[in-house]
């Protein structure tokens, strides 16, 4: 149904009036190119004639890389709320992993993850089923868990390609009760918050108040949520001081007045436009401010709530009698979300008061356009009672940041016969620390905590800028087997992994024939 509403893209831009600063750029363009084009004609020897080409040739170019020094990163976003079940084996369609091009970061937020006190402080110490789950399907792919942000059943997780890593800055993360009047995580919300190239983005899991009379307090707790998380950054102190936001989870919002009957039949006939204007979330936009600012791409997929478990079934559950209440089936829902904002300029907002970052951030030329590629959800999964929505965006911009934080480097030939020599130099200033280090990771690494060995940087004193420390990993801590390798700087104050080395290959130690690791090779015949 959705395709015959011809429904275009959903995009945004880090300014209201993106669009007509580009075409206005282009007739810029357009006239400076015909001043070149009168130069020519009129050129001679005359030294003002040569100045003014290579002037106007000077402004051209500049104004042809202001639109063309672009570049776009793929998010793939996942929200679920999945019912405190353990995962399913395999999720490769859910994070469609053969899509191409492949995503640069993937944001999941779960809701409802088992939080049982002996499970919960099993997962404080080893990583949870799930975060397991996902590490094991993505690393392959060459992604990296970054972060993760959990209060009890809420599990917020961003993976990242190896290449951003470095460029993955300032991470912090936050949560917020709002369960049982703010003394109990069951409802709430956790946070991610960092720096990407240089621009802001916060990602804000949350799971709100449930049932249909309680609309309102949804809200209120959202406002609730923005009033009190607070990040340690100067200059984006609160959620929407951010570049861009991503509002997600559970937000338990209802389809409100129409019956049961009406609901199912709407949706079993592909007419989900028809449900659409008393979806909660989508009435409250047209009344509060605050909604307004963010934007969501059309509903052209199944609501998302109440299944039957492992099925493909809405709510089938007998009315039935409980201490003198009688139960009723759930009427379908889109109650698993996916929003975003885009930080309006200080001018294009009403209330300035919302927000305090540093005006320079809007700088145009450094503007974040957001294209929602996908928005659906995978009814294949069945684990929960909630269908898990996908979200796929391209964000498109110009990199505020492209240079490490450190240059890292193997010296010299690796094998565990000898002990091995590794280089670092600091090219920019940093919260370095003598409690920073540098691991040995083999390629397909899961996280930073999935080193095979490493070694204390400088300890004695942090580095000067653009001074080369030799650091040294003895022989005894190396792999015996031959493999592909890369070396990754771990800033302790930073709390992530901000430079890596070229790949390089580890060779096969004698020592692994000694211990019985391979077999020995005598005249082309094994021993």
């Amino acid at each position: 149904m959705c395709d015959m509403l011809d429904i275009p893209r959903a995009r945004s831009d880090s300014t209201s009036s993106t669009a007509s600063q580009s075409t206005s750029g282009r007739l810029i363009l357009r006239q400076r190119i015909a001043q070149l084009l009168t130069c020519l004609e009129d050129l001679s020897s005359d030294d003002e004639a040569n100045e003014e080409v290579s002037r106007t040739l000077d402004e051209a170019f500049h104004l042809c890389g202001k639109y063309i020094n672009r570049e776009s990163f793929r998010l793939h976003m996942v929200t679920w709320n999945v019912g405190t079940a353990e995962p399913p084996a395999d999720v490769r369609s859910l994070l469609q992993l053969d899509s191409n091009p492949a995503a640069d970061l993937y944001v999941i937020g779960l809701q409802e993850v088992n939080a049982a006190p002996v499970k919960y402080i099993s997962d404080l110490v080893t990583e949870d089923s799930w975060c397991n789950l996902l590490m094991d399907t993505l690393a392959p792919n060459g992604y990296v868990k970054v972060t993760s942000m959990r209060m009890q059943g809420l599990l917020l997780l961003l993976f990242a390609k190896q290449i951003h890593l470095p460029f993955i800055r300032d991470i912090q993360g936050t949560y917020t009760r709002t369960g049982l009047f703010g003394y109990w995580g069951n409802k709430g919300a956790v946070s991610v918050r960092f720096s990407f190239y240089g621009h802001m983005l916060c990602f804000l899991n949350c799971h709100l108040a449930a049932h249909m009379n309680y609309a309102l307090q949804r809200l209120d707790e959202f406002e609730y949520i923005l009033d009190t998380q607070d990040f340690d950054i100067y200059n984006t102190p609160h959620v929407l001081d951010h570049k861009v936001v991503f509002w997600f989870g559970d937000l338990n919002f209802r389809i409100a007045d129409h019956g049961m009957h009406f609901v199912r039949s709407s949706i079993n006939n592909g007419r989900f436009n028809l449900l659409w204007g008393k979806d909660q979330l989508t009435m409250m936009k047209k009344n509060e401010p605050l909604l307004q600012e963010f934007e969501e791409g059309p509903l052209c997929f199944k609501p998302t709530y109440k299944f039957d478990r492992f099925s493909e079934t809405y709510d089938t559950r007998a009315p039935k009698t409980w201490f003198g209440f009688t139960g009723k089936k759930r009427k379908p829902a889109w109650t698993d979300r996916i929003l975003w904002r885009i930080k309006p300029k200080s001018g294009d907002s009403e209330d300035e008061s919302r927000s305090t970052a540093d005006d320079d951030d809007d700088d145009d030329e450094y503007t974040v356009k957001v294209i929602q590629d996908m928005y659906t959800c995978d009814v294949s999964y069945g684990v929960s009672d909630h269908k898990p929505v996908i979200g796929t965006f391209r964000m498109e911009m110009r990199k505020k940041v492209d240079t490490p934080l450190v240059t890292l480097t193997a010296e010299g030939i690796w094998s565990a016969d000898e002990d091995a020599t590794l280089t670092y130099t600091i090219l920019e200033t940093f919260e370095a620390s003598t409690c920073d280090w540098v691991g040995l990771y083999k390629i397909g690494f899961r996280s930073a905590s999935d080193y095979i060995t490493f070694a204390w940087v400088k300890d004695d004193e942090v580095a000067a800028n653009g001074e080369v420390v030799t650091v040294t990993i003895s022989k005894d801590e190396l792999p015996l087997l031959a493999g592909d390798y890369v070396l990754g700087y771990y800033s302790s104050n930073m709390q992530t992994l901000i430079a890596f080395s070229p790949t390089f290959q580890i060779f096969e130690s004698t020592r692994a024939v000694m211990d019985g690791l391979i077999p020995e090779n005598i005249n082309g015949y094994e021993k």
